[in-house]
Formats: C-alpha cells, sequence, structure tokens
C-alpha cells in the first residue's frame, strides 16, 4: 500500500486567511531525510525540554501504557497523552493549527488521509528513526519520512458464545442482514472513528451503500469508537458486532471471556494506524525521541504481546495462535478516496441510521 500525495478540502471552513493559504497551497516534496539514531545528545537534549505531548486515536489504556514505558526509559521526561477517537483529533489539531497554536508534538490516528492532509499543509516535520529505514517495508514508510505506519488491525464481525451458537454465528457481511438478527447487533460510528470511516468506505465500495440501507433496519445499536462493540458483546447487550476493533476480542478470548471473533468472508477491513511529529513542535528533541521509541521493536512487540495489534517492523513477532495478517482475505483502502468521500459517507451513514 503505497501513501501518495492528494489533495484535501479544508476541514474548517471557518479558518483564518493564513491558514486557508496552507490549506490549500500544493504538495511538498523533498528528499527523504537521513536516518536518525537514538544519540545520548537527542536523549539530553529531550530531557531539558522534559515534556512531549501525545495526541492518540489508540484507545487510552494503549496509548498511556506507551507513554508511562517511555516515562520509565527516560526519566526526566513526562508524556501528556491526548486521546480521542480519529476524526476529533483531525478536528482539534485543525481548530488549533488554525488559531498558530502549536501544542501537539506526535500524532497518531487511525485515518491515514489525515497524514496526506497534515502533509499538504506541510505541518509535519520530516523524521526518519533508524530502525523505521532497517526494519519496515518500504510501503509503511512516507517516502519523505514525514509519518509511518505504527501498528495495524482488523475492523472484524463478533459475537458472545453465551448467547449465539457457533454454528449460527454470521461469517460475513451478508450474514448480518438475516432477520434473526433484528435488534441484537452493536457497531461503531465513522464520524467519530477513523477505522469506522475507513471501514464504512471499503464496504461501501465493496458492497455497496444497498448493505448499510437494509443494516440500518436491523435496529442497530449505535457506539462511538471502534473499541465499544467488543464491549457490549461482552457484556451481552448485544450478540453480535457488525464492525469493532478484532484485537478487543482476542484480547478477551485469551482471556477465557465468551467471545468469538470473525474475519468475514467477505474478507477484513485492514486499518493502518499512523504516527508523525508536527513542524514547530514545542518540545522537537523529546518528539523525535519518543517517535522512535513507539516505532522501535521493544515497543512495537509491546503492542503485539500485550494488546493484540499488528506491527510491520521485522524483527516483530506474532503472538502464540493470533492469526496472523498473510493468512488473511484483507480489504485495503486508498487514503485519497477516503478523504474526497469523507463527509458524504458520514452524512449518509448519518440519515441511514438517525444517529
Amino acid at each position: 500500500m503505497r501513501f501518495r500525495p492528494w489533495s484535501r478540502r479544508a476541514f474548517l471552513k471557518a479558518s483564518a486567511a493564513s491558514a486557508a493559504g496552507a490549506l490549500f497551497a500544493g504538495p511538498l516534496r523533498g528528499a527523504a531525510p537521513p536516518a536518525s539514531a537514538v544519540t545520548p545528545a537527542l536523549i539530553e537534549a529531550a530531557r531539558k525540554e522534559g515534556k512531549v505531548s501525545f495526541y492518540s486515536a489508540l484507545e487510552l489504556n494503549v496509548a498511556e501504557r506507551v507513554a508511562r514505558t517511555f516515562e520509565a526509559k527516560y526519566p526526566g521526561i513526562a508524556v501528556r497523552v491526548e486521546r480521542s477517537g480519529a476524526e476529533r483529533i483531525f478536528q482539534r489539531i485543525a481548530q488549533e493549527q488554525g488559531s498558530g497554536i502549536k501544542a501537539v508534538d506526535v500524532a497518531n490516528s487511525t485515518d491515514m488521509a489525515h497524514y496526506l492532509d497534515w502533509k499538504k499543509n506541510d505541518w509535519l516535520e520530516p523524521y526518519l528513526p533508524e530502525e523505521v529505514a532497517k526494519h519496515y517495508p518500504a510501503d509503511q514508510v512516507d517516502p519523505d519520512g514525514t509519518y509511518a505506519t505504527v501498528c495495524a488491525w482488523i475492523e472484524a464481525i463478533g459475537y458472545n458464545t453465551d448467547l449465539v451458537k457457533r454454528e449460527e454465528a454470521p461469517k460475513g457481511y451478508a450474514d448480518l442482514l438475516d432477520p434473526k438478527w433484528r435488534g441484537k447487533i452493536v457497531k461503531a460510528h465513522p464520524g467519530y472513528s477513523g477505522a469506522i470511516l475507513t471501514t464504512t468506505y471499503i464496504l461501501s465500495r465493496d458492497l455497496g451503500w444497498e448493505f448499510f440501507e437494509k443494516l440500518a433496519q436491523q435496529k442497530v445499536m449505535q457506539v462511538q469508537s471502534a473499541a465499544d462493540p467488543p464491549k457490549k458483546v461482552l457484556l451481552g447487550e448485544r450478540a453480535i458486532m457488525a464492525d469493532g476493533n478484532d484485537y478487543n476480542l482476542v484480547l478477551l478470548k485469551d482471556q477465557g471471556k465468551p467471545v468469538e471473533v470473525v474475519y468475514p468472508a467477505e474478507g477484513s477491513p485492514l486499518i493502518i494506524v499512523g504516527s508523525g511529529i508536527f513542524r514547530g513542535a514545542p518540545n522537537p528533541n523529546a518528539a523525535k525521541l519518543f517517535q522512535s521509541f513507539f516505532l522501535g521493536a521493544e515497543t512495537q512487540q509491546m503492542l503485539v504481546d500485550t494488546y493484540a495489534h499488528r506491527s510491520f517492523h521485522g524483527q516483530v513477532k506474532e503472538k502464540g495462535a493470533h492469526i496472523p495478517l498473510s493468512a488473511l482475505k484483507l480489504l485495503k483502502s486508498d487514503p485519497a478516496k477516503v478523504q474526497e468521500q469523507s463527509e458524504a459517507i458520514k452524512a449518509r451513514y448519518a440519515k441511514l441510521f438517525g444517529v
């Protein structure tokens, strides 16, 4: 999946004139930066700054674990985690940049279109950690070094095994339309979650909007985050989830909880999660150190082992019996087209589901 430069309509129509000029500027391209090692000088400079601001669309417990692990490795540098849904993070950064506020050091998002927008606006600082240059596939790294894939996961179907027999469980998206699941399904919202926005784009492309029109007739419980459907299924508030992060169910199943993940017969939407440093970051050295740590083998293996996320780091191993990406039929998105259709997708979805 090669990320390509593209144009984006301004998210906020009421931007200041100077910000509007940046939003509609042409893509900036330059030579990729040299690979940067973590040196004593970088660590010392980061400690002098003493803090780093991390905007994250990862679940709060994951983002906080990354932050606290970084603080333990580099005493004297505090990480401030600002966690929200990817679409909310995007809006916040747009507002801050439009007002001339430099508050974010490092941001990660589940909507890769955001990085293309931020890069086009010249808001991202090129930085290529040495481990990324050595151990990541080229298609998971921006050619200009402004962002890289920090992890990935699948948006899946799932069910509560106390409420649904295995032989009766849905095998794919078409099965969700069976009248027997009416009032028993939960799903997340593309207006909040970047992962669900991407998933909605993929499924509307591959299955057509007719699928969502029929699904909306199933009296679906609507929640915000892609992390919420697995929780509702675990609690028995709904028997089936139409979408949600696969890793939540994988972790619950590992703990012996009555849940099962289903990788749909039609294919599984792959969610790529990026990370990048912002130009003019208030703590530039701490930001570089944090980005190197985030994408390094130690943190990547922790994300895989502890949270069942997927890593593209060449030295990181999949945990135990967890199904590797290579064994799944993956449905991949095009960030440029997600952006082109994002507002229309959100509006059409909201109208169909009445939320």
